[in-house]
């Protein structure tokens, strides 16, 4: 198994117990925090909670994510791609076509100095997508997008939640990250 593979197996369990593993020692995130910055998006889709170094220059960052409604007519949809971070979604409430891969037009890059790369998804762009895999997703679903893999939402019915465990190999994230709301 390559050295990837073993930091997603890894932060697939310790995801599923709110656990994520730090160089030196151990870091909870409990679901108070995650309420806490749940009830803190107010009009944003997507926070980080906490972003963790767990050696080897590897951070793992646990963020909460909220998508409205929406829906997609077509074969095409607008899609995000993260060129070096890993995401592992853990839906919570809610349902939602997700749709990934598939052929790739109109490539737009995110600017590097906004927030989204600096504390969230590290360098990423936007592209028009086809013929992609379609998955429905709803609570207790485990979701691996590889870095490099175009995704996004062709139907969410009302909503949906969901915890994104970002496996950051390069540290392009802010190590030690911790979101506003929970410092003292």
């Amino acid at each position: 198994m390559t050295k990837k593979l073993l930091t997603i197996i890894l932060v697939f369990f310790s995801s599923l117990q709110s656990v994520a593993q730090s160089a030196d020692n151990a870091t909870h995130i409990s679901a108070g925090e995650i309420t806490t910055v749940f009830e803190a998006l107010g009009d944003t889709i997507d926070q980080q909670i906490r972003i963790v170094d767990i050696g080897d220059d590897i951070n793992i960052a646990v963020g909460i994510l909220r998508r409205a409604g929406t829906r997609t007519e077509g074969e095409a949809i607008n899609a995000i791609i993260h060129h070096r971070v890993t995401e592992v979604y853990y839906v919570l409430s809610g349902s939602g076509v997700l749709v990934t891969g598939g052929e790739q037009s109109n490539a737009q890059e995110f600017p590097d100095t906004t927030t989204a790369v600096m504390e969230l998804i590290g360098p990423s762009g936007s592209r028009t997508v086809v013929n992609g895999q379609v998955q429905t997703i709803s609570p207790g679903d485990i979701v691996v997008i590889p870095a490099g893999v175009p995704h996004g939402f062709r139907h969410i019915q009302d909503q949906v939640t969901y915890l994104s465990i970002r496996v950051d190999p390069d540290q392009t994230l802010p190590t030690g990250y911790i979101h506003p709301v929970l410092q003292n």
